[in-house]
């Protein structure tokens, strides 16, 4: 079967070039003539072992959420949620966001869907703010940079702040604050990835998680370059001083102020993890950058332009605030317990 023979080749390689990344970043300066004694030097190292790294484990996780995506589909998700109580719709709703092939691009037509299978306000908001925020890719990059640890923590407050976001957005009764046209569709629009799933090959599986790679992998790598690049020059040229003064824990206003900055850009995990750690390995407190990371990847603004599509400015504003306090919130217990 050249498939499994392609994919065995596939397997190795990855992790032969994995294994030897410092060796290549080390070879790569010697080559031009640095060292890692001057700034330059060390922001070069940081670029070259950083970009294949995090590329690397972005294949791997994204073909593996791949293969496992065949098995979940859109309508399979709105049927598991339907009908489910608030409390318990909201756990079951946020925990599915982690393991569901969705982000804030599809955050419209899941909107609509879930809305029309009734799925109520609250649940669906539980799901749409842990999607984008407790990806696979962002817990897996967490683990392989700065261990369990702060991967478990980060998972379970992002969970918390999902949940309660939903519970606060579900209390406040705000289904009259959705656009007109979604409150009067009649028909769902969502596309269901993943139908059929059932009667899908291994080969076939493995096809889609190869197409997977291809899609994701092709349309974030250029963040990741941009982000590894920002991250090597922190890394190389910005003083320890400077950033713990901005960011330490001592600094009691650096985590809104974080969060303040981190809403306006856009990006993904992959790309903003460099950046996060550099900024940790200067000195900047890592409760304050995990409130910097969360903003950006879960209160972007592309995504709050997404979302007027079908919600009034009210209720972008209420989901706004209470995820930005949810995240603020992370980011103080994070500085106080690591």
């Amino acid at each position: 079967m050249k498939w499994l023979s392609g994919l065995t080749g596939a397997s190795l390689l990855i992790l032969l070039l994995y294994h030897n990344l410092e060796q290549c970043a080390t070879l790569l300066l010697e080559v031009f003539g640095f060292s890692r004694a001057d700034r330059f030097g060390e922001a070069l190292y940081f670029f070259a072992y950083e970009v294949p790294k995090v590329l690397l484990l972005l294949t791997v996780v994204v073909f593996v959420m791949g293969v496992v995506h065949t098995f979940i589909s859109a309508e399979r998700t709105r049927a598991m949620l339907s009908g489910r109580r608030i409390g318990a719709g909201n756990v079951m709703a946020a925990t599915l966001g982690i393991v569901t092939p969705f982000c804030s691009c599809s955050a419209v037509p899941l909107f609509i869907g879930f809305l029309q299978a009734g799925v109520p306000l609250g649940v669906t908001f539980s799901f749409l703010i842990s999607a984008p925020m407790i990806n696979e890719v962002a817990l897996a990059l967490l683990f392989e940079m700065f261990g369990w640890k702060v991967a478990l923590l980060y998972t379970v407050m992002g969970l918390a702040v999902a949940i309660a976001a939903g519970l606060v957005i579900g209390k406040l009764n705000m289904e009259n604050y959705l656009e007109e046209w979604v409150q009067t569709l009649q028909k769902s629009v969502v596309s269901s990835a993943g139908e059929g799933g059932e009667t899908m090959s291994v080969q076939q599986r493995i096809q889609e998680g190869t197409a997977h790679v291809r899609d994701i992998v092709g349309k974030v790598w250029l963040y990741i370059v941009i982000g590894v690049g920002l991250g090597a020059g922190i890394h190389g040229y910005v003083p320890e001083n400077f950033m713990a003064s901005l960011m330490g824990k001592s600094v009691w206003w650096s985590v809104p102020v974080a969060v303040l900055i981190g809403v306006p850009m856009y990006s993904n995990a992959a790309g903003i993890l460099p950046v996060v750690e550099a900024l940790i390995g200067k000195g900047a407190a890592i409760g304050t950058v995990m409130a910097f990371m969360m903003s950006v990847i879960a209160l972007s603004a592309p995504e709050m332009i997404i979302l007027r599509k079908v919600l009034k400015p009210q209720l972008i504003g209420v989901f706004a605030g209470i995820v930005a306090a949810g995240i603020m919130l992370v980011g103080f217990v994070f500085n106080l317990v690591l």
